[in-house]
């Protein structure tokens, strides 16, 4: 059993993207692999295919029907909040213990390799006391980062993995999932991270439209972890 949170520097980083890749090269090589992304804000219904918890599911080749996004992702919001905001939005809260045991559940029953998915970045708000940082070191599992290439992001990513290290976090791994606006060439920006955080391992994603494309780089990534 091999378990793996994913979290970013950010929103709209590519935690999904990149889940969803390792997911597909683990999948090409006959491996069991599932995947949870417990708490999404910004959720509709009417665009399910082409939301967090749709992407893992088509990776995983499983039908998106109802039964399976509250499979893996039984906290659904509507609001593009931090899930505190999105849930009381709705009149209701994030159930921090309960999200807390449905991964510990899933993790004890797991056979081969389950990432999961967080929700925005490392210390974005859950309820009125706890952040994804708090549910990481909850289920202490090794973590994937994914950070940008944008200008600005080695400030972000030095941030996260200072509050991680002081945290106890393990991370696994550090992607630099390319922002695709060009200011910053990737190999300047893995040269400064790597100088200051050289014992994490680095790995690259092109900005891609398809798993296919970056196929070789996530087996890169996989061979990581």
């Amino acid at each position: 059993m091999t378990a793996y949170f994913v979290t970013s520097t950010g929103t709209d980083i590519g935690k999904t993207f990149v889940t969803a890749g390792l997911i597909r090269h683990l999948r090409e090589a006959h491996a069991q692999v599932d995947a949870l992304k417990p708490v999404v804000s910004g959720f509709d219904i009417a665009t399910a295919a082409v939301s967090d918890p749709g992407v893992l599911l088509e990776a995983l080749d499983e039908p998106i029907t109802p039964e399976a996004l509250d499979r893996i992702s039984p906290w659904r919001f509507s609001a593009p909040l931090s899930p505190d905001m999105a849930a009381a939005r709705e009149r209701r809260a994030v159930p921090y213990d309960e999200v807390v045991s449905f991964c510990t559940k899933a993790i004890a029953k797991n056979k081969g390799t389950l990432f999961i998915e967080g929700v925005g970045g490392v210390m974005v708000p859950l309820d009125e006391n706890r952040t994804v940082l708090d549910w990481m070191v909850a289920l202490d599992l090794p973590v994937i980062v994914v950070t940008g290439t944008y200008l600005g992001t080695i400030s972000h990513t030095l941030t996260a993995l200072e509050v991680l290290k002081r945290a106890g976090v393990r991370v696994a791994a550090l992607v630099l999932n390319d922002s695709g606006d060009g200011a910053v060439p990737i190999a300047e920006t893995r040269r400064t991270v790597a100088r200051f955080a050289p014992q994490i391992p680095l790995a690259e994603i092109r900005r891609v439209k398809s798993y296919v494309a970056a196929r070789a780089e996530f087996a890169k990534l996989a061979s990581l972890l």
